[in-house]
């Protein structure tokens, strides 16, 4: 089971979790979860009072699905969740929020990374940071490749 939902208002891991755990059946003996938060600076140091993820509504969902599906089938997890926000987002906001679930541990914390890795490279949006001095599109950085990358060798 998996699901996948883009959300144009905030939300709350807490919510986005009970939710998660009400659908799960009794096979689940581990729920890992990841929720990634708007930073207030950019990697440089300076502020930022917002980042900006535009999207296409279709195509953006379609690429988080596909993500979704896929680390169901590469993982022995029951269910894998994703809540991926799009539009203004303030810092300490939640950017995004993955759950797996999994007889064992391994296997959910396995597909929580893999999910983070994928979204943060595959994911269709295009991302901006608005601060004081103006505004700066962002692309993952190497590391973020590299990482992405270690799932192609297994």
């Amino acid at each position: 089971m998996w699901k996948a939902r883009l959300v144009l208002e905030a939300f709350h891991a807490a919510d986005a979790l009970a939710s998660f755990e009400r659908r799960l059946g009794s096979g689940a003996g581990a729920v890992v979860t990841f929720t990634g938060l708007a930073r207030g600076q950019d990697r440089g140091g300076s502020a930022v009072q917002r980042l900006f993820l535009q999207h296409h509504p279709r195509l953006t969902q379609q690429s988080l699905d596909e993500i979704a599906e896929a680390a169901t089938r590469r993982f022995d997890v029951q269910a894998v969740e994703v809540v991926h926000r799009a539009g203004g987002i303030a810092p300490g906001e939640a950017i995004v929020w993955v759950g797996a679930a999994s007889a064992h541990r391994r296997a959910a914390f396995e597909a929580a990374d893999y999910l983070m890795d994928r979204l943060k490279t595959e994911a269709m949006f295009w991302k901006r940071e608005d601060g004081p001095g103006g505004s700066t599109w962002i692309e993952p950085t190497d590391q973020d490749h590299q990482e992405r990358a270690q799932w192609s060798r297994e």
